[in-house]
């Protein structure tokens, strides 16, 4: 472990003089690069020291207890030597998690795009559940939420609703959220009383910088209209909204939040730079995906990944099995405990993956 730990000082060494190279600080791309690997790299070094002081402790309590002349000293070496046994496995499997290789992709922000689908009206309501419970559960994050665009159901909801997350590993932690969500519940249009069940989809996008994508504005048509929907007096009165059309791709990304053309023209191009983005990491994921096949990560938009059932007051994540009677607080935003077992269960393939060698 000491020798793995060492082998990481000296990265930390180095890109700690890197960072302050002026060569470095002037191509931004790689100093981005650089200051996150720098960040996690110091998270590694504070655990290391302990490790080390740990280590020397009980390389000290050893040599006093087998000295054996001072029975005071000895029984405070005793002590000692426990306390830094119990301790030192511990802190070991925790560093064999942090020496798992991150995915850079991880610290970036993240936009995440909610549709309903089959379902009907009860769908686009749906829609705006998790449309509220990601936005509380960002809130407790500490983590900004802008809505980019919307388009509104005709009882109540979203047909979809676009957000940019800002925040500290935004995508690391919102990436396992992709894929189908499924309801199970009465419907408020319901008048039988009649169990139906319908579905909502969730994409979640790393945040492209403009250095991840370069995209060529020859390429980009810019359709400027009326806001339409529900709003202020700016609705339907200036030409602020944005619809952009990528013609290589046939993308279409539209942005009226904002009543200034220019913010609404900044924010489209974020989604649209990161759905192109999201393209190249999925072809790269796909050439990947015979050396790691995880159970967790969603490259399956179709997949269906979390039921919540009302009646049974459930929620069941089927990529885990995991089953929790607390869909009241769940769908108010508490949802940690299930994003922290999806991320064990990765970091434990990741780890097996690593000790294997691949």
């Amino acid at each position: 472990m000491i020798d793995k730990l060492n082998i990481v000082k000296n990265r930390f060494d180095e890109v700690n003089d890197l960072i302050i190279q002026p060569d470095i600080i002037s191509d931004q791309k790689r100093y981005v690069q650089l200051t996150k690997e720098y960040k996690d790299l110091k998270a590694l070094m504070e655990v290391r020291e302990e490790y080390m002081t740990l280590s020397a402790n009980l390389d000290e309590a050893k040599e006093i207890i087998a000295d054996g002349s001072d029975a005071d000293m000895v029984e405070m070496a005793q002590m000692q030597y426990d306390e830094a046994k119990d301790a030192i496995p511990e802190l070991e499997e925790k560093i064999r998690m942090m020496l798992v290789p991150k995915d850079p992709e991880d610290a970036k922000n993240a936009v995440m795009e909610i549709r309903a689908g089959a379902g009907g009206d009860e769908a686009s309501i749906f829609a705006g559940d998790l449309f509220r419970m990601y936005e509380k559960y960002c809130s407790s994050k500490g983590w900004t939420t802008s809505v980019v665009d919307t388009s509104h159901g005709t009882s109540g909801g979203y047909k979809e609703i676009i957000l940019e997350v800002n925040g500290e590993d935004v995508y690391g932690t919102l990436k396992f959220e992709a894929g189908v969500h499924r309801v199970q519940r009465v419907p408020q249009t319901e008048t039988q009383g009649r169990v139906h069940t319908s579905a909502a989809t969730v994409m979640v996008l790393p945040e492209a910088e403009e250095f991840d994508v370069e995209l060529d504005m020859t390429e980009v048509r810019i359709e400027r209209t009326t806001s339409t929907g529900p709003g202020g007096q700016s609705v339907n009165t200036t030409y602020s909204a944005i619809k952009l059309h990528h013609e290589p791709t046939g993308m279409i990304v539209s942005c009226q939040d904002q009543k200034s053309s220019h913010k609404n023209l900044e924010k489209a191009l974020k989604v649209l730079r990161s759905r192109l983005y999201e393209i190249e990491l999925a072809k790269k994921m796909e050439a990947d995906s015979e050396k790691r096949k995880s159970m967790v990560s969603s490259g399956d938009r179709s997949a269906k990944i979390r039921t919540y059932n009302y009646s049974q007051g459930r929620v069941t994540d089927h990529r885990i099995n995991l089953t929790l009677y607390d869909l009241d607080n769940i769908i108010n935003g508490d949802i940690q405990k299930i994003i922290d077992e999806l991320q064990l269960v990765d970091n434990t393939e990741k780890l097996k993956m690593t000790d294997e060698g691949l």
